[in-house]
Parts: C-alpha cells; structure tokens; sequence
C-alpha cells in the first residue's frame, strides 16, 4: 500500500517550486506543501492568479510554516526569472499557464508565449539549477478529436484549439528533452479541475464557481450545448496528491504524460442538478431553476473520460476525494468567503 502523502514529505523537507503558485492549483499545493514541513518558492505573474491567495498563505498554514515561505513576483516568459526562481530547488511543479480554449481563439499568441515559450524556459532553468524533476500541467485537451473511451494516454486526436495545441507541443518539448539533453520532467493531463478558489469572474470562468455564483442570486446559468457533454471532473485535492507523487516517485518516468482524473464522467445537466440541489439546501433561491440552453463552444471537446491506470502503477496515484465531496466544500467555501452561513443567512 502506498504511503500518504504527508508522512512522505514530512519524513524528508525538500525545496520546491510552484509557479502559478497565486492561481487555483499552485495555491492548494503551496498551502499542502507547507503544511507538511517543505520550503517552498512560489512564482506568479498576476495575469491570472490573485494576489489574495498569496496574501492568505500565513493564514491558511500559521505564522510558523510560513517562515518556509518565499514569493517572486516573476514571468515565465523571462528565462532570466526562471533561472532565478529555479536557484536551490529539489523539484519543480510547473503550473503556470494560461488556460481556456476560448481565451486560446481570441488570443492565441498569448496562449503560445506562455505555455510553449515559459515551458521551454522553464525546463533549461531547471538544468541549468539541477533541479531533479520538474512536474509540469498538461491537459485533457490534447486528445482533440480522439473519440476512443476512457483515454488513454498513447491514444490522442487532432488538437480542436490552439490551447490543446499548447499543451501537446509542451508534452513533445518535455519528451525530446528527456532523451537529448537529459532533463527529467512529467507530464500530468488534468481532467477540468474543481475546488474552491476557482474564480467565477470574467469571460473565461470555470463553469462550476460560474453556476455557484448564478444560484447563489437566483440567476440561471447558461449550458453550452444540449448538456449532454461530458466531463470527467477531479477534485484539486487529487491533483495535489498526483503532482507531489509524480515529483517524488523512484521510477525513470522522464518524458512520460499521465492522466489526472477520478476516471469517471459527468454531463453538464448532472452537474447542473447537483450544484443547483446543493445551493437549494444552503438557502439559495434556485430550488425550481432550468437551465438555458446556447450554442457550442467551438473548439470543445463531446466527452472526457479518463484511464488513471498508468498514473496508478507508476507513481501510486490514488484519488481520495469525490466529486460530491469537492462541489460541497466548493459551495461552503463560496458562500462562507461571500458573507452567507451554510444555511443562506447573511452574517454580520
């Protein structure tokens, strides 16, 4: 059986690195990190990432954990920040990226420069500093247009968006520069994420906090699609797990891509039902709301639905978190940080 993770990483305190670390996964495996007896480093840009979540590490860990606690303010884009940010590290969990297919259509130069560009620095500064792994953020979007179920990870499509393109061309980086130059680095495809501190603002908001903040007020949220698509949601405290076991694990898995799901899936109008009944019961005034229906998304993919074999045998991934578990600590987690009890009652 393996071992947890937290008397893994309490046995031995190691330096790591979090870039993204003021966004939604760097600030749970910050926050995990330290709570566990690390030194950690976080990198963030603020393009996307909230200075809040930096500002509550001390909170989140107490005054004594955040003594191991350093941020840069700092770009990817900048191999001279990478080469910095990399100086003392033991491993790397690169997170930093800019996600969303339909940000990745407006803007697909942006979406290049930091997920290709900041990956290829990333990687050289990590050799250059003799990091001993970097694990980076891949994404379930490389299987394109791939329609096999489950997915495998030597099974992939046509990428459908430049986002999907980003994070394949990452993964070809990471593979050719594990046999060439000898950098050992890991690929972990995310299957959408969900937890709290997913920000439900702006135009590319997760769908989940974007639903949670609609019931909240009485809104209806709005499926793309005929809510029939899937998805196979993972909860962010599995992906903590699967990063600090990927970095961790004795194995040679250099160049390898893993994917990081519950291995299940989900449709929109299920997920509708759930967050909608949930937010019923802590007083939101949603209890009888439909949902809209509107076009497709271009570039998204029918259904997701992950093979989490690989990431199990090779480095003991072992996903202890439902999804109902992660939608009810999300709602909690909306409502105590907007002024609401459990309940709907406003607090003074």
């Amino acid at each position: 059986m393996t071992a947890p993770i937290e008397k893994t990483l309490l046995e031995k305190p190691r330096r790591w690195l979090v870039t993204g670390a003021a966004g939604f996964i760097g600030s749970h495996l910050v926050e995990t990190l330290l709570n566990n007896g690390q030194f950690v480093v976080g990198m963030d840009n603020f393009s996307t990432g909230f200075r809040s979540n930096v500002d509550q590490v001390p909170v989140w860990v107490g005054e004594a954990a955040a003594q191991r606690w350093t941020f840069i303010e700092g770009d990817i884009r900048s191999y001279e920040d990478c080469v910095k940010a990399c100086q003392g590290m033991d491993f790397v969990l690169h997170q930093a990226a800019l996600g969303s297919v339909p940000r990745s259509i407006k803007n697909p130069l942006a979406t290049h420069q930091s997920n290709v560009d900041g990956m290829v620095n990333m990687l050289l500064a990590a050799k250059e500093a003799a990091v001993k792994r970097v694990v980076y953020a891949s994404s379930s979007s490389v299987y394109g247009d791939s329609p096999a179920l489950p997915k495998h990870e030597e099974v992939i499509g046509e990428p459908l968006s430049p986002y999907a393109l980003s994070k394949r061309t990452m993964e070809n980086y990471s593979r050719i520069y594990a046999s060439t130059l000898g950098i050992d680095s890991v690929g972990l495809r995310y299957f959408n994420v969900v937890g709290s501190r997913q920000s439900p603002d702006g135009p590319y908001a997760a769908v989940i906090p974007r639903w949670i903040e609609a019931f909240s007020r009485g809104n209806v949220p709005v499926i793309n699609g005929d809510g029939e698509t899937s998805r196979d949601f993972c909860p962010v405290q599995n992906v903590v797990q699967a990063n600090i076991r990927a970095a961790l694990c004795a194995g040679n898995v250099a160049g390898q891509v893993y994917n990081i799901a519950l291995g299940g899936r989900t449709t929109l109008n299920t997920l509708y039902k759930l967050l909608r009944d949930g937010m019923a019961e802590r007083g939101a005034p949603c209890a009888e709301t439909e949902p809209r229906y509107a076009d497709f998304r271009p570039g998204d993919i029918r259904h997701s639905h992950a093979s989490i074999a690989r990431a199990q045998k090779d480095f003991g991934y072992d996903p202890q978190v439902t999804l109902g578990q992660a939608l009810g600590m999300t709602m909690d987690e909306y409502l105590a940080s907007h002024g609401k009890s459990s309940s709907g009652i406003d607090e003074a």
